[in-house]
């Protein structure tokens, strides 16, 4: 099992810059950022395996960015020119179930943080 605990969101006007933090307490190989907005299904944003590959919803290619500290077992996002539409609860989530499952789906992945709110005004 492992802990994972999310940080960094708040609220912004379209166009900031937000930077969101995932910390497990445990090493993870692989992790995915996800958000969902009420009265929508939780979606992929981003995704980092162990080799530092990743995977990008179109809505946010270009714009948002995933990282991984693998000493201090801390994933990063880094959320630039961010959107009214961008506003959700976002949640890091790790272990992957299976290699050959997408990982911008969420029933791909065990874990789940609680998940920390970012809101973006027009």
């Amino acid at each position: 099992q492992v802990q994972l605990v999310e940080s960094g969101g708040g609220s912004v006007q379209a166009g900031g810059s937000l930077r969101l933090s995932c910390q497990g307490d445990r090493y993870t190989a692989c992790m995915a950022w996800f958000r969902q907005a009420p009265g929508k299904q939780r979606e992929g944003v981003a995704f980092i395996d162990r080799r530092s590959n990743t995977k990008y919803a179109d809505s946010v290619k270009g714009r948002f960015t995933i990282s991984k500290d693998n000493v201090k077992n801390t994933f990063i996002l880094q959320m630039n020119s961010l959107e009214p539409e961008d506003t959700a609860m976002y949640y890091c989530a790790a272990d992957l179930l299976r290699s050959d499952y997408d990982p911008l789906y969420f029933e791909s992945w065990q874990y789940w943080g609680q998940g920390t709110q970012v809101t973006v005004s027009s």
